[in-house]
């Protein structure tokens, strides 16, 4: 039979039932003693007889699983990652594979080939950002908005502005929109596209830029609200300002996780302008919230009454006095 592997429960059967076939034991102590059932242990005898200890040893051991991997795939798999995909984190990464190049790799296998080779952190490695906040229990209840600058079209290309709107309540994106910078008419034009979509929210939640805030109190003619502002009130929707970034982790969150995934995705699709971008967003947000959005607590919406008409147009450009 040649040299045979056998571990320490193997070598446990072969002195148990060695002394059942020399009559010190019965077949049902053995079966008792090793855990199995008598049928399986009358099964272990007549293999033991006709072929000695060696055919205890499992039948499969020494032979490749028949659900191996190949190393060759493997190798194939990794090198795109390198070389198409790099800096794409598993998950993004296993989409990818089998949108662009037909390979299908579960996430969990494509993850342990990568930490393997060194080009993925475990969780712990990284930095865990904790989230204090609770969030809204309704749809629409709270909104918040951010405004993110970043070389989205690669680090050859200048910078511009992603403006991100994020319901709460749901981790839903809800309003992207690529613009020069931050400024009131561009978070005017990424409002109105919120409200003809989904009418009205309860409150909007957003950092102290002046674009929302009055920061002097005692600011040229009294005013408290910004042009922004005024427009709110006037659709009796709530400004809210977060004191810290931390405040408003969720939009936060999502800008750190657009300038991953989102890049990536720009980068593969070729575009490197704001108007090729911003037709490309509706899909990308629809793929986006059906893999990262969660339910509301509760069904019910906080607010979703429609906009009055011409309320913004007169906000951004009012008629002097």
């Amino acid at each position: 039979m040649g040299l045979v592997l056998m571990d320490d429960r193997d070598l446990r059967r072969v002195g148990v039932l060695a002394e059942v076939l020399c009559g010190s034991r019965t077949t049902a102590s053995a079966a008792d003693l090793l855990g199995i059932t008598t049928r399986q242990t009358r099964r272990l005898l007549e293999r033991m007889r006709h072929d000695g200890a060696g055919a205890l040893a499992h039948r499969s051991r020494g032979r490749t699983p028949n659900n191996v991997t190949p190393p060759a795939l493997r190798e194939h798999v990794l090198t795109l990652v390198r070389t198409q995909y790099a800096g794409f984190g598993p998950t993004l990464a296993s989409e990818k594979l089998v949108e662009r190049d037909g390979v299908q790799v579960s996430r969990e296998t494509l993850r342990k080939w990568m930490r393997d080779d060194g080009i993925w952190l475990t969780r712990s490695q990284r930095k865990s950002f904790h989230q204090s906040r609770i969030r809204r229990e309704r749809f629409g209840e709270l909104v918040q908005i951010d405004g993110s600058e970043h070389r989205w079209f690669g680090p050859d290309r200048p910078s511009c502005t992603l403006l991100v709107f994020i319901d709460d309540a749901t981790s839903r994106l809800m309003t992207l929109l690529f613009v020069p910078s931050e400024s009131t008419d561009s978070y005017f034009e990424a409002l109105e596209l919120y409200l003809e979509a989904y009418g009205r929210p309860t409150a909007f939640y957003s950092d102290k830029h002046s674009i929302f805030r009055v920061a002097k109190t005692d600011a040229v003619g009294g005013q408290t609200l910004t042009q922004f502002g005024r427009a709110l009130a006037e659709l009796n929707v709530e400004m809210m300002c977060a004191n810290s970034s931390q405040a408003k982790g969720r939009v936060e969150r999502a800008n750190r996780t657009l300038q991953d995934r989102l890049v990536k995705e720009l980068a593969l699709e070729g575009l490197t302008t704001m108007d090729q971008a911003n037709a490309f967003l509706p899909g990308f947000v629809a793929r986006f919230n059906a893999k990262f959005s969660v339910p509301p607590a509760r069904p019910s919406r906080g607010r979703a009454s429609t906009a009055r008409h011409g309320v913004i147009d007169s906000a951004r450009h009012p008629v002097p006095s």
